[in-house]
């Protein structure tokens, strides 16, 4: 069904409500592979059939969809938050007056500080939002209003990909992080399983998503000392990582005494529900803290590059690196290169002879 791009006479109800029914679409269309709470998913794609009144309320039932395991979806939720509050301050009447310029400028003022990477995403949502919107508006006579915006004109990102090499963390960093997960407190029930979740990113150089979507039968100790755990990668791909018993057996050991019986996942809460990225990031935060570290990026993707980068200039295998990493294109492991020092210093002795 189509709706009069002013759904009302009042423009900040009328952007509230394309915003809900774009973001509605895109609880749908993205990819709910890794939804484990069907129930509570239904439930708030039925809340987003009824009147939503604020932001926040979208906000919020995004933020439950997240939690219970759908990806991508702040990717929209965060650009569009900042771009309805900064449209209801400028008291236009309809929504035919945001032009491009505006957009322009939004971008401009709201990813000065981000990176290209994020700035793409602030582009891209706002312009999915509005072909939402072009595609999905029509007047009683038939009639829509196409905006056709392209924002080919705005110059925030950079000129190149890849211009950044990513955060990670160096031999000694790593010994500093390695004490501190040992020294960082938390609550009984979940020291062990925090402890376990951050020491199997970083000893084996998994993805967060990949880590929590680990089940229990998907680890095996086999006879040399060794886990072997099946992944499930970007794009149902599987592979397999080993992680060494030793590394991590006390607090495995310690994990299970306490982890749900009625979960099927290895990492899970106290009422066996699937952990969250955020969780992650508020267990690295503590980590870190305690380490005295801080990088340009904090998160525990981090741990995988720097997994990435220790692998490579162990083995100089770039090849081990792809399979390692679970990159379908070998070319996105190259960028560890760019720290191997012996390498790099035959460049800067090039004229000593």
């Amino acid at each position: 069904m189509r709706y009069p791009i002013d759904f009302c006479d009042n423009f900040d109800k009328s952007l509230l409500f394309w915003i809900q029914n774009f973001i509605k679409m895109k609880l749908t269309t993205l990819s709910n592979r890794q939804v484990e709470d069907i129930d509570r998913f239904q439930q708030i794609l039925y809340k987003f059939r009824k009147n939503i009144s604020s932001m926040d309320e979208i906000k919020e039932l995004a933020k439950s969809a997240r939690q219970c395991g759908l990806i991508g979806i702040n990717t929209f939720i965060n650009p569009l938050e900042k771009l309805y509050y900064e449209l209801c301050k400028l008291g236009f009447a309809s929504l035919k007056e945001i032009d491009q310029e505006f957009l322009i400028d939004f971008l401009a003022i709201h990813t000065s500080k981000l990176s290209d990477a994020t700035k793409k995403n602030y582009k891209n949502a706002i312009l999915a939002f509005f072909k939402y919107i072009d595609k999905q508006n029509q007047d009683s006579s038939g009639n829509s209003y196409v905006y056709g915006f392209e924002l080919k004109n705005w110059a925030g990102l950079g000129s190149s990909k890849g211009n950044k090499l990513p955060s990670h963390l160096n031999d000694d960093e790593i010994k500093r992080f390695l004490d501190a997960i040992d020294k960082t407190e938390f609550k009984p029930y979940s020291a062990a399983k925090n402890r376990l979740l951050i020491k199997t990113i970083l000893f084996t150089g998994l993805r967060v998503s990949e880590a929590l979507n680990i089940k229990q039968k998907d680890i095996v100790l086999d006879s040399s000392g060794y886990y072997i755990i099946q992944v499930q990668g970007k794009g149902n791909k599987y592979r397999v990582v080993m992680l060494k018993q030793s590394k991590v057996i006390k607090d495995m050991q310690e994990w299970l005494e306490y982890r749900p019986l009625d979960c099927d996942l290895l990492f899970c809460s106290r009422t066996g529900q699937k952990l969250s990225q955020p969780y992650v990031s508020y267990v690295m935060e503590k980590i870190l803290l305690v380490a005295g570290l801080r990088k340009e990026k904090n998160g525990a993707h981090m741990l995988r590059h720097s997994f990435g980068t220790k692998l490579y200039n162990e083995s100089h295998d770039l090849i081990l690196v792809q399979e390692a990493l679970g990159h379908s294109d070998i070319n996105t492991s190259r960028i560890y290169t760019h720290f191997d020092k012996n390498r790099l210093k035959k460049t800067a002795e090039i004229f000593d002879n």
